[in-house]
């Protein structure tokens, strides 16, 4: 159904682009926040992203990439503005640490679902992105490599240390 969508929109058809649009435009968000942590980065970045998707969907060559060529164009977006949202971070960190001396702790109380979507949250963002595209948008290794931009290798690797990672948070809180 994307494909006959995508191949559509690129022969110009507004209503199939506004079509496209709604039917990625949650799935684009969602990866955007994975990276970058913040929502209104995510939604600025997916913007940005959707400018240039529609602009350079003429230029892609395989219906069936559109997938992780979206999902590239919003990774590179998200790098970009990770600089910026690192440096303020860090800042709010300082500030919080001095303002707060004791660290947050997870409820134990929390159910199996929650447990682990905190857990996801706790990865750093290439794995949790890894994670996401793999097990929420069932994308190959192939593909989340073409949407990460990183060699086959480095996404099995990271799926690899996520997956201990999650168990072992999930174990130690059990």
């Amino acid at each position: 159904m994307d494909e006959y969508i995508v191949a559509a929109a690129r022969a110009g058809d507004g209503k199939t682009r506004a079509l496209l649009v709604h039917r990625w435009h949650k799935r684009l968000l969602a990866h955007a926040l994975r990276l970058t942590g913040d929502i209104e980065s995510a939604r600025d970045v997916v913007q940005e992203s959707w400018i240039e998707i529609l602009r350079g969907l003429n230029r892609l060559r395989d219906d069936r990439a559109f997938p992780a060529w979206t999902y590239r164009i919003v990774t590179r977006r998200c790098a970009r503005a990770i600089g910026t949202l690192s440096r303020a971070r860090a800042t709010e960190q300082a500030l919080a640490a001095e303002a707060e001396p004791g660290a947050v702790e997870i409820s134990t109380d929390a159910s199996e679902v929650e447990r682990l979507r905190a857990a996801i949250r706790a990865l750093p963002p290439g794995q949790r992105a890894a994670i996401a595209l793999f097990h929420f948008e069932e994308l190959s290794v192939a593909e989340i490599a073409v949407a990460l931009d990183v060699p086959a290798g480095t996404v099995k690797t990271r799926l690899m240390y996520a997956r201990r990672k999650l168990r072992a948070a999930l174990e130690g809180e059990a």
